[in-house]
Formats: structure tokens, C-alpha cells, sequence
């Protein structure tokens, strides 16, 4: 995963005090587990060299390296971890079940679920080269011809995975689409009075909004198998243009696929509401907008746009952020955050919660 980089890449010396991955640990695991493997045997005697990889506030993702290769490493954030949360084994299942489809993902190599190793669950997958564009500063480098192509190509693999079959690539018991909105509803409501760090008068409204419309919605539903946190610094762009791999999976599910499209949406939303807090790549000049990424995708599907109901979706792509990002808010004042730029993240639960409500096309205030 180059270039989502804390570090040029684990040194010798490198990743002796980084939270939540003990090099000695997890080389000795490591020799017994992938040894045998020329894709992952280790060159000579010493540990593992291990770095933070910096971009995610979520799960925990490092570059582990022998001094002749690197690898990356996932596992659950430290501390307060939510139920249902930050799933191992399902994040490494759904990459290993769309390797050979027209999805791009990392090869993944190993699974370990026994947490005496590390304190976690976690697992081994390839370190992709490739590029996670998040600003518009960083895509803008490309120039506008350039840019559309890639927006294009971000829009179009995430057509790509809503047109797999989830039983032909053997994940048919991966999720349940029946009912999977009022599930989506009644957990991302859950979690958020569970991580709540002040009270917000917002989070109530939109929360019984979603609750009232759910029913509705669940009717124009698409099933299909759900990234669950879609966005263009989710994919790793490499030299060409294209995109080399889909990463953090944590979300995936069956469900309805037009949740993701509606998170795709809203991201590019709050690049206007809450510029600089969250990812902005879509304010690069010669980036799709947000109808143009619309029309692209119901082409891609073989869908009309009138067919992509999305208020209510956008809606709970908001709830369900502001939540994600309220349990950070909560661990980082817990002081179990590993790396940077944690300390903004609570201010963006609000405008999160004002989004939600606008796109239901009711009031904030």
C-alpha cells in the first residue's frame, strides 16, 4: 500500500515502539505460519522491522518488512472497540474471495485469529504499490485529463463489485440483504449512544428520521455485496491511472448496494461543508461531479439515474460516518489512538448530523 506512508518503509531498526504490533511476536509467528511460502518466506535472522501506516483513523494497518521485502499487516484499533466492529476475518475473507474478479484487491497470504500472538486478530495481505488520492491538492497534480480518468475508474470498479455475484465467488452467506437497511439503522444507532462523548441534539433527530423511513426505503433496495466505506483514498491509484487495489474492507457486507453509492455521494458533500476535515478529492478540477459520477455508475449498471434513490441513503451514510467518527473521537480522548490528525475528528460529528438531516430535506437548526 505505498504511499499512505508514516514511514519511508521499515528500516532494520525500524518500528521497535509502535503500538499494537511486536515485531519479535509477530516474526516468531510469522516463520512458523509463512515460512514456506516464497511469497512471504523472510530473508535472514532478524525480526521484522515494523511501521505505522498513517491515512486510516479505524483499523490498524502497518508495513512489516525483511530488509529485501515489505508486506502490510491489519489489525483492530486499540482499546475501546465496538461489537460487530473492525472484523477480521470478514475484511480478509471478502479480499480473498474477489482475488480473479474485476475488482482489484491486495493478495491476502494469511489469517490469524488468535489473539495471543499480537493482543488482536489480524492479517497478511500484499503491499500494493499504489497511491490513495485523498485532496484535491494531491489529485490536482495530474492535471484534469488525468483526474477525470481516474474518477472515472474509481467509479467504475465500485460498478464492478455491485455486478459480482456474491454466490459465485463463494461469499452467498456473507450478509443478509433482507431487512439490511433496518439493521444499518438500528446498529449505527446503537454504536453511536454507546460512543456518544457530549450530547448532540442532532444525532436524535436524524436518528428517529432514519428509523421513520426505513421501512420505504428498504423497498427500493439493491442487494449486492456492500464495500460499506467507498471512496477514492479507499483505492490505491497506480502510475497508470488505473486502480491497482479496493482496501479496507472492514465494512463489507451483503446488503444494498446503493449505500454505497450514497457514501460516495455524501464524501463529496463534505468536501464543500467541511473542507479540510475530511478527504476533498473531488474539488480537484476535471474530477466528476457528483451528477456526472451518477449518470457513470446507473450506465456502468444498466440502471436508469431515477433508479438510484438516494435521500434516504445519504442520509444514513451520515448517521453511520458521524458514528464511525464519534468512536474515534471517543478512543482518541481515551488516549488509544496510534499516529496523527485524531484531534479534529469530533468537530465533524455535527456537520455530519446537518448533512443527514439536509439530505432527508428536512432542517438542521
Amino acid at each position: 500500500m505505498s504511499d499512505r506512508p508514516a514511514a519511508d518503509g521499515p528500516g532494520p531498526d525500524d518500528g521497535s515502539a509502535v503500538p499494537g504490533l511486536d515485531p519479535a511476536a509477530l516474526t516468531a509467528w510469522w516463520r512458523r505460519t509463512l515460512g514456506d511460502d516464497p511469497a512471504t518466506a523472510l530473508a535472514g535472522d532478524r525480526d521484522l522491522a515494523v511501521a505505522h501506516i498513517a491515512g486510516g483513523k479505524s483499523n490498524l494497518t502497518y508495513r512489516v518488512g525483511d530488509g529485501a521485502r515489505t508486506w502490510v499487516v491489519r489489525r483492530p484499533p486499540l482499546g475501546h472497540v465496538l461489537a460487530t466492529a473492525h472484523d477480521m476475518p470478514r475484511e480478509h475473507r471478502v479480499m480473498a474471495a474477489l482475488a480473479g474478479t474485476d475488482v482489484h484487491v491486495p493478495a491476502t497470504y494469511a489469517l490469524c485469529e488468535d489473539e495471543s500472538v499480537v493482543g488482536a486478530p489480524f492479517y497478511v495481505m500484499a503491499d500494493v504499490s499504489g497511491r490513495p488520492y485523498r485532496t484535491a491538492r494531491e489529485l490536482s497534480a495530474l492535471g484534469p485529463e488525468r483526474t477525470r480518468v481516474v474518477s472515472e475508474r474509481m467509479v467504475d470498479t465500485l460498478a464492478a463489485l455491485h455486478r459480482v455475484d456474491p454466490t459465485a465467488v463463494g461469499l452467498a452467506d456473507f450478509g443478509r440483504p433482507d431487512g439490511f437497511l433496518e439493521r444499518q439503522v438500528r446498529r449505527w444507532r446503537g454504536q453511536m449512544e454507546r460512543s456518544l462523548t457530549t450530547e448532540r441534539p442532532l444525532e436524535a433527530r436524524l436518528g428517529e428520521a432514519l428509523a421513520a423511513g426505513v421501512e420505504q426505503a428498504q423497498a427500493q433496495a439493491r442487494p449486492g455485496i456492500v464495500h460499506g466505506d467507498y471512496r477514492l483514498d479507499n483505492c490505491l491509484t497506480d502510475d497508470g491511472d488505473r486502480i491497482a487495489a479496493v482496501i479496507d474492507w472492514e465494512m463489507a457486507t451483503l446488503g444494498d448496494t446503493l449505500t454505497d453509492v450514497a457514501l460516495l455521494v455524501l464524501y463529496g458533500r463534505l468536501a464543500d461543508v467541511a473542507p479540510g476535515a475530511v478527504a476533498d478529492a473531488v474539488r480537484a478540477p476535471g474530477h466528476l461531479s457528483e451528477a456526472e459520477m451518477l449518470q457513470r455508475y446507473a450506465a456502468a449498471c444498466g440502471i436508469g439515474v431515477d433508479d438510484l434513490d438516494l435521500g434516504f441513503r445519504v442520509a444514513l451514510a451520515a448517521y453511520k460516518l458521524a458514528a464511525i467518527l464519534e468512536g474515534i473521537h471517543h478512543r482518541y480522548l481515551a488516549g488509544q489512538t496510534v499516529g496523527d490528525g485524531f484531534e479534529g475528528v469530533g468537530a465533524v460529528v455535527d456537520p455530519l448530523l446537518e448533512a443527514g438531516l439536509a439530505a432527508l430535506g428536512g432542517r438542521s437548526a
